[in-house]
């Protein structure tokens, strides 16, 4: 099994590419982890939604399992504050596990690990991100 690496450079692009491995990556009933700044009293309140909230100094840590309305939420979502983030999604991480495969999206899905893929998947990917530019991205393919 492999990983992936992403971390988006271009913070102008928009979150396409995020939507499309989210479609692939997070299926319903897969085991869910949402962490939120202990700030980030609208996410936390909206993650809840789909777990229960542990809290920790700075972070709540959300866990659950994977829903359809998880998934449609997150595909249907344009986060509008991109002051410090062009964020494709309000969860500052989200980590979904299956089996022996791991999907994290971290800050605001600018960063990705893909943990545990296929080559299949991996051939996913490719298709998904061939369209972008060593300037839009950093990737890394460990096989």
């Amino acid at each position: 099994m492999s990983i992936i690496s992403l971390q988006m450079i271009d913070h102008h692009i928009s979150s396409f590419w995020w939507k499309e491995l989210v479609k692939h990556f997070v299926h319903v009933g897969d085991s869910l982890e949402i962490r939120c700044w202990r700030e980030e009293a609208a996410e936390i309140r909206q993650a809840s939604l789909y777990g229960t909230p542990t809290e920790d100094n700075y972070e709540v840590s959300i866990k659950g399992a994977v829903s359809e309305e998880l998934i449609s939420e997150l595909l249907l979502e344009n986060p509008t504050d991109k002051s410090i983030y062009n964020k494709m999604t309000k969860y500052f991480t989200i980590n979904v596990e299956r089996e022996q495969r791991k999907f994290c999206s971290a800050h605001y899905g600018t960063e990705m690990y893909l943990m545990g893929v296929s080559d299949d998947d991996i051939a996913f990917f490719q298709n998904v991100m061939n369209k972008y530019t060593e300037e839009d991205f950093s990737i890394h393919i460990e096989k």
